[in-house]
């Protein structure tokens, strides 16, 4: 059964699901659909084209779908779609897309968006992503499924985060960041490996990447190109590293996060 809290105002053209709670003070724009199950806590806005989906809970004053902060989109006609079983926190946003690009913004299954989060113009979040406290996302970021994103950290517009990748807290990410890598203090760790065991990898394909990133950005033969053509063929039969190494020859803009340049002295 749908329950609507009379302070509640939906608009005429809304689209509304079964099971749907709507509680205290929300507001639902006239091209909104909220699929089954959705629940709006209390003080929520969402407008614009946006579809929420099914069994997504979005908690107190967060803003959904409102204008785009691009201001090379005039017109704001952009679309938003989230996908089921999110929890979106308290005072996080969501924008749409713009015609610069495909004009949708489009987050997966199953995330946290933690307090404060934003998610701006453009951006495809994966499935299962977990953004901290005040984690931000510039314009047409990419981010991979299994991702993480500490708190208090953000990520340049255009930038990449591949799949079961970690970023660390209060960090600056100004270029892509590989698949199951880990960033810490603006820099390339290493390999993300408590996070994959948590995920159930296997301690053979954990030591590969551990390998192969290392060989890529710490290697002395060739340049960074030659070095992940040589990573791809040595380790073929691992599928997480021809992950690393198609994003690395894919679709990338800014470069790459490196680890940090040892100076001189250090261990």
């Amino acid at each position: 059964m749908t329950i609507i809290h009379s302070t509640a105002v939906i608009e005429d053209g809304a689209k509304i699901g079964n099971n749907v709670s709507i509680g205290p003070y929300c507001f639902v724009g006239c091209q909104v659909e909220l699929k089954d199950g959705v629940n709006l806590v209390s003080h929520v806005w969402v407008g614009g084209d946006t579809v929420v989906g099914e069994n997504t809970e979005i908690r107190p004053f967060a803003a959904i779908g409102g204008k785009n902060q691009d201001l090379k989109d005039k017109e704001k006609k952009g679309k938003l779609v989230i996908g089921k079983n999110n929890s979106i926190r308290e005072y996080a946003t969501m924008q749409p897309g713009t015609p610069g690009d495909k004009n949708v913004t489009r987050v997966g299954d199953n995330g946290l968006f933690m307090i404060g989060t934003h998610i701006a113009h453009d951006c495809v979040v994966g499935n299962n992503v977990i953004m901290s406290n005040n984690a931000t996302l510039g314009g047409h970021v990419k981010v991979g499924d299994h991702a993480i994103i500490g708190g208090l950290s953000a990520v340049h517009q255009f930038s990449r985060i591949g799949s079961y990748a970690m970023v660390g807290g209060m960090c600056g990410i100004t270029r892509d960041v590989i698949p199951y890598s880990l960033i810490s203090f603006n820099y390339l760790e290493g390999v993300n490996i408590v996070g994959l065991k948590r995920q159930g990898f296997s301690l053979e394909i954990i030591n590969n990447l551990r390998q192969a990133v290392s060989e890529i950005f710490q290697g002395s033969e060739g340049t960074l190109s030659q070095r992940v053509q040589n990573v791809s063929q040595r380790y073929q039969d691992c599928a997480p590293v021809q992950e690393i190494v198609a994003f690395m020859q894919t679709d990338y803009k800014r470069g790459f996060m490196h680890p940090a340049l040892k100076t001189d002295g250090a261990e």
